[in-house]
């Protein structure tokens, strides 16, 4: 072959080569082209996005976790001061109910206090002033109205009038010593009249006070024996049919006012021994601590 066929054949398969040349090496250009900001931003410092976002990311992730422990803190201690305030509620709920109980026990005991000291002076004083405390029984001798006694009723402020009520006078035998006595009602009617046994109150209907002063005295008639207390030492000359105030009576008055004191005292001594109670339980966790 000789050199201008060598030469046709080279052109005719150039453009074949050229397009295989162009479609494989072509893309390299465009790849580094793409490639070549990736690389001159991890070359050189003009463009920093990647590194300012890495930055960025790390800078919130340690504020991240900054906040937590603060919202932490903030959460322990909010639980903290909510627990603390609920103690100090109990506590002062406690006090107050103790202080209530306390107040209340001294209330009971000061009541019961003033009680013993009215029934003192009246219903204990005249049982233990009554001469007349042995328990015996008499024999009705006699049973008269003898006359009659005045007396006096208030009619208004500052008004008075007289009036006048029948005397029926009993006389009994002591069956234990057979001693004659005049017999009164009680201790008040001996103090009032002795020589009466019944003293009623004055009124202004005289007939209304005979009527029953006549009933009274016909009882006594039909009664043969009769119970009635005298003076064991015979001091006195007359006997009494009831007491105003015996045992039972001084009993039964005396039973409430010492339950209240009771109760008062019970009352204060158990919230004082709650309060030494707590105090030690409160100083033995304080150790243990």
């Amino acid at each position: 072959m000789d050199n201008g066929s060598v030469i046709e054949a080279m052109l005719d398969e150039a453009p074949h080569s050229l397009k295989s040349f162009c479609h494989t090496h072509t893309p390299e250009p465009q790849l580094r082209w793409l490639q070549q900001p990736s690389v001159k931003s991890s070359d050189s410092g003009g463009l920093q996005i990647p590194a300012s976002s890495q930055s960025m990311f790390l800078w919130a992730g340690s504020k991240g976790v900054q906040g937590g422990g603060n919202e932490r803190r903030a959460v322990y201690q909010s639980i903290r001061e909510y627990d603390v305030l609920d103690k100090r509620k109990t506590v002062t709920a406690l006090r107050a109910g103790e202080d209530r109980a306390i107040l209340l026990g001294l209330s009971m005991v000061l009541m019961s206090v003033m009680m013993y000291f009215v029934l003192g002076i009246t219903l204990v004083r005249s049982y233990s002033d009554s001469v007349w405390t042995e328990e015996s029984s008499c024999t009705v001798l006699n049973s008269t109205i003898v006359g009659d006694v005045n007396c006096s009723y208030s009619c208004g402020s500052e008004c008075w009038k007289n009036s006048r009520y029948p005397c029926l006078q009993v006389y009994v035998s002591l069956n234990s010593t057979g001693k004659v006595l005049r017999l009164a009602h009680n201790e008040e009617a001996q103090d009032s009249n002795p020589e009466c046994f019944y003293v009623p109150k004055c009124r202004k209907d005289y007939a209304a006070a005979v009527a029953m002063v006549t009933n009274i005295s016909e009882r006594l008639g039909r009664q043969q024996t009769v119970p009635c207390y005298s003076d064991p030492e015979q001091r006195e000359d007359s006997a009494i049919l009831t007491r105003l105030y015996g045992k039972l009576a001084v009993f039964h008055s005396l039973f409430w006012p010492t339950c209240t004191l009771i109760g008062g005292t019970a009352i204060v001594a158990m919230v004082k021994l709650t309060q030494y109670l707590s105090i030690m339980c409160d100083q033995a966790s304080r150790i243990g601590r």
